[in-house]
């Protein structure tokens, strides 16, 4: 009895000091690696660009007699042509919100002649829009690198009106105007490279009536004037593309 006592002892033992050394040889399983994720785009801060298109500029005119201030219609026409220039400004973003101030000038090349209503044959008018101003806010949603915007705020054409001698083409008298108006768009732009965009943007431009005085006929007359533009946007943004979200645990 004795003996089978010592055995069973030195048996527990040898298992005593055999578990943790199988214990030790047993493999650990190894932690997950922290995910990697896609940097988040972000768009603040300032940026600088180029944009060209088309533009549409439709004129009403009406001639008035500067004794009697009568006004004789004169009718409205169209004229359409390219633009191109570029925009300066600055974003800033708060969660999917981004707010921001442009500038934008481009030179225009709006130019239209026709004969007069009044003077069939004998005058002809030519309207000609070569520059276009913006100032604007603007307040988007984005949906990381992609940006859908509103903007509004004022709009500043360069315009000169004409009167010439239909039957030798010699101008006879002429006008220039800079006009101040109001301008609202909408505009969709993506960001395809670090700190590169690339958009598409529709303007509209609510120019009001204007009155101008061409002396050397001794008559005046009045415009009206709206311009619509569709323009291919690219910006450059300073700043970093954003930085990973870290994974927390």
């Amino acid at each position: 009895m004795k003996s089978f006592l010592l055995a069973t002892v030195g048996l527990v033992a040898l298992v005593g000091i055999a578990a943790p050394a199988s214990a030790a040889d047993m493999a650990v399983k190894a932690r997950p690696p922290a995910p990697v994720l896609a940097p988040i785009y972000d768009w603040t801060g300032f940026y600088i660009g180029a944009n060209g298109g088309w533009a549409q500029s439709r004129n009403c005119w009406d001639f008035v007699d500067p004794v009697l201030g009568v006004t004789f219609a004169e009718g409205c026409h169209e004229r359409s042509g390219g633009v191109v220039g570029g925009q300066i400004g600055y974003r800033w973003q708060a969660n999917q919100w981004v707010f921001g101030l442009e500038a934008q000038g481009d030179w225009a090349d709006l130019s239209h002649t026709r004969d007069s209503l009044l003077f069939p044959g004998i005058l002809s008018i030519r309207t000609k829009t070569d520059g276009i101003g913006l100032f604007t806010g603007q307040i988007g949603y984005a949906w990381n690198q992609a940006l859908l915007y509103v903007k509004g705020g004022a709009a500043v054409t360069s315009n000169r009106f004409s009167i010439l001698d239909t039957p030798t083409g010699i101008e006879l008298a002429s006008a220039s105007s800079t006009r101040w108006g109001g301008v609202v768009g909408v505009g969709f732009e993506y960001g395809f490279a670090p700190n590169w965009s690339f958009g598409v943007e529709y303007d509209h431009l609510f120019m009001g009536d204007a009155d101008n005085s061409f002396t050397a006929l001794a008559i005046n007359n009045r415009v009206s004037q709206d311009v619509d533009m569709v323009t291919l946007r690219i910006n450059y943004r300073f700043g970093g593309y954003g930085a990973p979200v870290a994974a927390r645990y």
